[in-house]
């Protein structure tokens, strides 16, 4: 999840706002999830589509119902050029991306993320100290 996250960093995750329903899962959260592939490996990205979202992404331009998505967290080094064909999330599940286009392992190449693998909500850098904050 670089930029946003970088190795040996340490998170709080709130685990209990999507669980006990105060929150609803939104575009742009940075998701904790188990990864669809092998559920004994946990991931962390940002949610992109949410159900009934149309995403596509055209030589890295991330389309959203038809719209380019501006994405300011996603520096211009970490780019790519990689297209993914249309996808129409489904109900109870998202889509999710890395902030690290160029080497991010994510929905565009394994699917969209069911709800139920969710279990946590990236919340804010508590370590190293010069790091500390709220996660955006």
């Amino acid at each position: 999840m670089m930029p946003t996250l970088s190795d040996q960093e340490r998170i709080f995750i709130n685990k209990f706002t999507y669980r006990f329903g105060i929150e609803d899962i939104r575009r742009g959260d940075m998701v904790v999830f188990l990864f669809p592939g092998d559920t004994t490996k946990s991931y962390i990205k940002r949610v992109i589509g949410v159900p009934g979202d149309e995403v596509e992404v055209k030589e890295g331009a991330v389309l959203l119902n038809g719209s380019v998505v501006e994405e300011p967290y996603v520096p211009a080094e970490f780019l790519d050029r990689i297209s993914a064909p249309r996808t129409i999330v489904k109900a109870g599940e998202y889509y999710v991306m890395g902030d690290h286009r160029s080497a991010s392992n994510d929905s565009r190449s394994w699917g969209t993320v069911p709800k139920q693998y969710i279990y946590g909500k990236a919340v804010f850098v508590y370590w190293p100290l010069d790091k500390l904050g709220r996660l955006n």
